[in-house]
């Protein structure tokens, strides 16, 4: 799953299409509008986004809403919060080493 959320979010108008459904959903010539696409363009993408699983659609009247889906993005944020604990711990621990060499500097 983290894969497919990476490969289709590498693509920054995709990663740009996200960013709009933040503010919640959207038809489709209203995303196409606001990145400065044509419809057949937004509708590529977002058919990779949809295929992802990171994004809905939902018919509404003549139109098609799309909206983000939370569940990848929450299996996303779980596998990245791994790195990002390894990584403090290591900056945690370059601190430390830094605190040591300044007082021995003052020290010697």
């Amino acid at each position: 799953m983290v894969q497919s959320v990476l490969a289709a979010l590498a693509a920054p108008t995709r990663f740009r299409i996200v960013e709009l459904l933040r503010d919640g959903p959207q038809p489709v010539n209203d995303i196409a509008a606001r990145l400065a696409l044509s419809q057949p363009q937004a509708s590529k993408h977002l058919r990779v986004l949809r295929s992802a699983g990171l994004v809905a659609v939902a018919p509404r009247a003549q139109q098609r809403l799309y909206a983000l889906r939370p569940k990848p993005f929450r299996e996303f944020h779980h596998w990245i919060e791994q790195f990002r604990q390894v990584w403090e711990a290591r900056f945690d621990a370059l601190d430390d080493l830094l605190e040591r060499m300044r007082r021995k500097e003052k020290k010697g």
